[in-house]
This record gives C-alpha cells, structure tokens and sequence, in this order.
C-alpha cells in the first residue's frame, strides 16, 4: 500500500513538473484569467466524474455475489426521481461550463485592450517561413526570433501572415491566435513579471515548423530603453528588399535585429498577402467554370 501511495505521489510530481513554463504558470493578466478558467471548467466537470466513480464503484460493490441484501429486480423499467438526478446533473453542468466559456470569451477577447495606465506598446508581427518577424513601428526598429517587452506594460499585437497559415502563442502570457496572409488578426498581452517566456508557432507550416521558437524577454522600462538604443545603433535596415530575402525559408535562425525600419512596410506586407490570395482565386476562376 505504501509503495502504490509513493508511486502515486512520483507521477503527480512528474505531471505537474512539466507544467512549469506553460500555461499552468502564468506570469501575465490574461494567461492568469485563462488559468483560471480552465480550473473552473475542471471544477465543475469534476461534479461529475467523482459522483460516476463513486456511484461504480458503490453499485459493483453492492450487487456482488455475495451480497445476499442486494435485490435483483430484472422488471425494473421507470424511475421519475431516478431519470431528474440523472438528466439534471449534466444539465447544470453544461449550464455551468457554457456560462464559464461566454463570461470568458467576452473578458478575454483578444481585439480587447488591457486596461491599464501605461501607454501600451505596439508590435507588429509576421510570420515568415520558418521564423518571426517582430517590428516595432513607434521605435522605429525589428527584430528576428526575439521579442522584447517592459514588464507591466500592455503589448497590442498586429499580426499576418507572409504566406501559409500559423499561429502566435506564448503560454506564459496568454492564449494563441492565428496569422493569415492578407488579414490582420490582434491580441493584447501583458508580463507581471521581470523573465524570459518561451514563444512557438502553433501551427504546422511545414519542414522548418520544429524550429519556429522565439524568446519573449520582459524587462523593466529601463531596459527595454537601452535594448531599443541598442538595436538603433546595430544591425541592417529592414527594408523592401532586405524583407525579400527574409521572406525567403531558412530553419533555426538566429535572433537579430534591424537599426531601422522602411515606413508603413507591415502594411506593404498586409497588401501583398491581399493581392497573392486575389491573384489566387482569379487564377482558380477559369478552371471551376470549366467544370460548371
């Protein structure tokens, strides 16, 4: 009994190690607010899942075969008080999650700014084959593979896609949203605290997809300040042609940054995703009328 309980005891410590640096640790308002959910959710579904076990467990120990007091009744057919536990159990229990998810998914809408006293800081983002692109239009300045944030300081995320479909996720601050080509999807992120957050695509794009990793780095204000001099007075200019031979795929590369930025090119960026997907379906045209 002893040995089972220390088996036990060993796997919960190995499942919950591995929440560490994910979406079990939050270190954001918004991936807090989702954790929280998520325990609520589980809550609730667990009014259900403890009384089935226990009820299986108490029936098959009833009516074992060697209990003389159970009572056999194969004409048993109807049961009101039996038939309202049954339904109304599940019934509040979707009541109750579906009211969890719509309070949720108000509070947490990504278009929704955080409210706070700091001006937010904006970000534009675009996912490349296989690598992040971050611009920093306010600064004047970008980065590959590395975001850099002030802790205590709402981010507004502005985000496409160069070509295929993926998504943005950094566990530690909040919930993953996609970029596609030609749109602009937006999310507000926050990190309470001073560290570094691992960041992913969450989305499959392909043979470079295992190394589309990016480290968000929360600093104190003053920091972020030095990092963005810093990043002024180093690395090339982002520029239309530089941007096309980022835009080329290339695996695992190095995080860098760019001095300085060619005005309004994520739009640039936004309105070539619009005209490839327009050129797309013009080019489809003729052969579905083919096949009318």
């Amino acid at each position: 009994m002893r040995s089972c309980v220390l088996a036990v005891f060993l796997m919960s410590v190995a499942i919950l190690g591995g929440c560490s640096e994910g979406v079990l640790d939050p270190k954001g308002p918004i991936a807090s607010a989702e954790r929280q959910i998520l325990f609520n959710s589980t809550g609730i579904m667990l009014a259900i899942v403890i009384p089935t076990i226990l009820a299986t467990l108490g029936v098959a120990y009833w009516f074992r075969s060697s209990n003389s007091r159970a009572r056999y009744l194969p004409d048993f057919e109807y049961s009101g008080r039996l038939e309202l536990l049954v339904w109304s159990i599940p019934i509040m229990t979707v009541i109750l999650v579906g009211g969890v998810a719509w309070v949720g998914s108000h509070d947490l809408d990504p278009r929704k700014p955080i409210a706070s006293m700091v001006k937010p800081v904006t970000v534009q983002v675009v996912s490349l084959d296989w690598k992040w692109l971050f611009i920093y239009p306010d600064q004047g300045i970008a980065s590959v593979n590395q975001l850099t944030v002030p802790v205590g300081t709402p981010v507004s995320f502005e985000l496409t896609s160069s070509g295929v479909m993926n998504s943005f996720w950094v566990p530690q601050l909040g919930g993953q949203i996609y970029t596609m080509a030609g749109m602009t999807t937006r999310l507000h992120l926050q990190a309470d605290h001073a560290g570094t957050y691992r960041g992913a695509a969450a989305n499959y794009s392909g043979a470079g997809f295992a190394d589309m990793r990016f480290n968000v780095d929360a600093v104190p204000a003053e920091k972020f300040a030095l990092w963005v001099d810093a990043a002024r007075n180093a690395g090339p200019v982002l520029d239309a042609q530089a941007y096309a031979d980022l835009a080329k795929p290339s695996k695992a590369v190095t995080p860098f940054t760019y001095r300085s930025v060619a005005p309004d090119l994520f739009n640039g960026i936004l309105s070539s995703g619009m005209q490839a997907d327009a050129a797309s379906r013009h080019t489809h045209q003729p052969s579905q009328e083919v096949q009318k």
